[in-house]
């Protein structure tokens, strides 16, 4: 395990929850951070605390959607810093979602918000890592819901797993490079985005929490994450069921009968 200090990272929703916090965390050791959202107001109160904590910061208001920002964001990154050591995508949203009222509209947003974000990013974080001596660490706060299909987070579910094999697909063949890759799989996590949302939350974690154990895999850099362990063990266990069986559970978690 490494410590992340001196070194130069690209966090990619930070202007609230796991984003903003895991940026405050790694603040303390000395680093330079960039960090991106859409929120500008929010994002620049993010740097301002990054600041006080004694590192440099660069924040940059952008639309991960957009695929011309996202690689712009990347070359603002190079060209203040020159390089790119970690990249953490955390970009997403996993709304409550019931298959019977969902639209087509509805599955093309969430596939946008949480596969197409990190598309727009991958490429050309990718394009300039190979150009690095010793590549670089992309690290992707995927799901626990992107292990198997998880009621009312349908669409959300498939997305996040679609990403994950991206993500597992680039890791074999980019390892000669030196370009390492981290899939992180939270549970639930208490941030004000998924408070109201209605989902119920077993062994939700706090947002602080979570961040720690994000911190812990960009210094470790194992290949996938899980936590906490509670929700890590269901979801395992889960999928090991007959499916007759994991269905019936999930229904009843999900307070669906």
């Amino acid at each position: 395990m490494t410590r992340v200090t001196g070194r130069t990272v690209l966090i990619v929703g930070a202007s609230s929850g796991i984003g903003a916090e895991v940026a405050r965390q790694l603040a303390r050791s000395g680093n330079q951070l960039v960090i991106t959202a859409r929120r500008a107001p929010e994002l620049a109160s993010v740097a301002q605390e990054i600041r006080a904590a004694g590192s440099a910061c660069l924040d940059i208001a952008a639309d991960a959607l957009d695929p011309g920002a996202a690689s712009a964001v990347v070359a603002a990154c190079v060209a203040e810093y020159g390089s790119v050591d970690i990249a953490l995508l955390n970009a997403g949203q996993g709304p409550d979602m019931s298959m019977d009222q969902v639209t087509v509209a509805d599955i093309a947003r969430i596939t946008a918000l949480n596969y197409d974000v990190v598309v727009h990013y991958l490429v050309p974080l990718i394009a300039q890592m190979k150009t690095q001596r010793n590549g670089g660490l992309i690290a992707h706060t995927n799901s626990l819901a992107g292990l198997m299909g998880i009621p009312r987070q349908g669409p959300y579910s498939a997305a996040k797993a679609a990403a994950r094999t991206l993500i597992d697909t680039a890791r074999v063949e980019l390892a000669p490079r030196g370009i390492r890759f981290t899939s992180i799989h939270p549970g639930f996590v208490a941030t004000d985005r998924v408070g109201t949302d209605g989902l119920p939350k077993p062994f939700q974690i706090s947002q602080n929490r979570a961040a720690r154990h994000v911190v812990r895999a960009l210094e470790r850099e194992p290949a996938q994450a899980y936590f906490p362990w509670t929700t890590t063990t269901l979801v395992r266990t889960l999928r090991t069921l007959p499916t007759p069986l994991s269905a019936l559970i999930l229904r009843k978690l999900a307070s669906l009968q």
